[in-house]
């Protein structure tokens, strides 16, 4: 059924292909993508989308001496295939297996890692201005789509390439979607331009046209230059990136392979920067993809025919958030929900359905997401952002000088805390106490199960004053692990009594604590165990007299161990001048791949069972 996938093992191997079987290749590349995904989970609509752009790239340029960055890396999929890594599907995003991102080390047709977005244009021109410094030849393309133009990095590579002499080719995937559908202003020209399509061509035929009129001396040259000017902004008001210094071309459709190897084909012969403009329907090719590209965009194994996910259903985290925060926009009409580019993904989405008015998706810009909430608290009203950990760090600058110096209330809601298993190391939420934890003024908690999780939305929104975050990790959690009094700030929960060690967790570690203890119990050793609901500030008398009682003590956590909540325990217990046994469990100083959640906490030691035995160790004892 795949003769000719089945023959297609490199780049080389398409370029003798004539366009009909180009257009088989194609089917049956999108068979494939749908039979593998709906095993492995990934990231779907969007592959199913560049199909047969990708084929095109592949014909008209030669990897791996022509460069080609994928912006966000989740639309390369169809490049593994090409690029001889078909055979490693049925690993996908699993551990030891294919990477669901571009990786350097997994193929010399991967020339630069990415999985965030925004990041496509700036890695191209650095790439461009390099091989010009040393004097090489290969064409360098960015592959980005619409929705990742909309991150502010994408603009300021624009503004910097534009002016560039350099030759250097963006492709702009216009899709309508990042994840969600498309906001704000330059969805709206893109829109206008792909509905419009005749200005490409009547501005063609203006400059062929005008450039057959003679000049004469220097005068007229400038004349007729500014003539040429006023009748493109007549036929083509606000092109946006051929005033930044880009030659533009489009739009494509970006399913004709005839025509996009045209277009490339051409632009592969300009001068200076050139953007081809094509567009694309994301999920092309699966009806279900198709009808519902948001749902698609990343998706856990379903079943092909109907489309629906095969694991078990039931509320997580993040929509355990969007139901919380409707209930408390309903008693206080200060609060309003701020996203970057992710209503579904954060929980939002019916949020933005009951109070449209108080709800913003600012595009992928997550430093203008956290700044704009600033100017709304500073205005009396109360924002809360929902932003996943690892894209959260990427607005570190105006946490701490727009929200924190000034004491704003900015509730900062981190979906995604902790690791995400099968995304891999550029989304794993590690990192995000280690760079908050010494923020000023910014309070820090994490819930142990979802009866918490919703006290601590309640205390955040409506009690607290001033900048506050709640950090919560992926996926279904447990319902209620025990009772617990009212928030106060800083203070934490005495779960059990013991006097052999202290253990002290925070968020979904808590679970793993008593797991611990309870093994401990079994062998007749006894384990305090405290719940340090915030993780800024600390609970100093509670954690100091149990570590006095017990003189040994370990702290767990699902971050980093550089500068997480461990180390903010240690220094204290350091600066008591305290002298008991310590040891932090969390994730070393090293990228955490991909792999599914449990295989990642056995392999870094933080699964209840793997953190006894390091226990036993710290109390001197021995298995029999």
């Amino acid at each position: 059924m795949r003769n000719i996938l089945d023959q297609v093992n490199s780049p080389d191997d398409i370029k003798e292909l004539n366009i009909e079987q180009i257009d088989e290749l194609a089917s049956d590349i999108r068979y494939f993508l749908i039979e593998k995904v709906s095993k492995t989970g990934g990231h779907l609509a969007s592959n199913l989308g560049v199909v047969e752009l990708t084929l095109a790239l592949h014909r008209v340029f030669n990897t791996p001496e022509d460069k080609i960055i994928w912006d966000v890396g989740h639309q390369s999929y169809v490049h593994k295939i090409i690029t001889g890594r078909k055979n490693m599907f049925d690993n996908m995003r699993k551990l030891g297996g294919l990477s669901g991102f571009p990786k350097v080390n997994e193929s010399d047709h991967d020339c630069f890692n990415t999985g965030h977005s925004s990041t496509s244009i700036s890695a191209a021109l650095g790439i461009a201005k390099a091989r010009d410094i040393k004097k090489e030849k290969h064409s360098v393309i960015a592959v980005i789509g619409d929705g990742a133009l909309t991150g502010g990095m994408a603009f300021e590579a624009l503004n910097d390439a534009g002016r560039s002499p350099n030759n250097l080719i963006v492709i702009l995937n216009d899709n309508k979607m990042s994840i969600s559908e498309n906001v704000g202003g330059l969805s709206h020209y893109l829109n206008k331009i792909r509905t419009e399509p005749f200005y490409y061509k009547v501005k063609e035929d203006i400059d062929i046209i005008l450039n057959k009129i003679p000049a004469i001396g220097k005068s007229a040259v400038k004349a007729l230059d500014r003539v040429k000017g006023s009748i493109k902004y007549m036929i083509m008001p606000g092109i946006i990136f051929e005033e930044l210094g880009f030659k533009y071309i489009g739009p494509i459709d970006g399913h004709d392979m005839s025509e996009l190897e045209t277009v490339l084909t051409r632009a592969k012969k300009l001068k200076g920067p050139v953007l081809v403009h094509v567009y694309t329907q994301k999920g092309k090719g699966y009806t279900h993809a198709e009808e519902k590209p948001h749902l698609f965009h990343g998706i856990s194994p379903f079943e092909i025919e109907s489309g629906e996910v095969i694991v078990n259903s039931g509320p997580g985290y993040s929509e355990i958030f969007g139901r919380e925060l409707l209930k408390i926009a309903k008693k206080d009409k200060r609060v309003v929900a701020i996203t970057a580019a992710m209503p579904q993904g954060t929980g939002l989405d019916k949020f933005s359905q009951k109070y449209p008015e108080r709800f913003f998706d600012v595009g992928i810009a997550e430093q203008h997401a956290v700044t704009f909430a600033a100017g709304l608290a500073q205005n009396d009203m109360v924002p809360v952002v929902a932003i996943y950990s690892s894209f959260l760090q990427r607005a570190y600058d105006q946490i701490l000088h727009d929200v924190a110096l000034q004491k704003l209330h900015v509730v900062f809601a981190i979906d995604r805390a902790g690791i995400v298993g099968e995304d891999g190391e550029t989304h794993q939420g590690i990192y995000d106490i280690s760079y908050l934890r010494h923020i000023p003024n910014l309070a820090i908690m994490a819930p142990c199960d979802y009866n918490e999780f919703k006290k601590m939305l309640e205390y955040a929104v409506i009690e607290h004053d001033g900048p506050i975050a709640v950090r919560y990790p992926r996926g279904k959690g447990q319902d209620k692990i025990f009772n617990t009094p009212d928030i106060k700030l800083g203070q934490s929960i005495l779960l059990r009594e013991g006097s052999d060690i202290t253990i002290v967790a925070v968020g979904n570690k808590v679970e793993t604590a008593l797991q611990v203890a309870d093994a401990l119990e079994k062998i007749d050793l006894s384990a305090e165990v405290i719940y340090s609901r915030f993780i800024k500030p600390i609970d100093p008398k509670i954690i100091l007299n149990s570590a006095v009682k017990t003189r040994r003590l370990i702290t767990i956590e699902d971050n980093v161990i550089q500068g997480g909540f461990g180390s903010k325990v240690l220094e204290m217990i350091n600066q008591k001048g305290i002298n008991i046994k310590t040891r932090i469990f969390g994730y070393p100083d090293e990228l955490i791949f991909h792999g599914s959640n449990n295989e990642l906490k056995e392999i870094f030691r933080l699964d209840p069972q793997s953190i006894f035995h390091d226990v036993l160790k710290i109390l001197n004892k021995v298995m029999v």
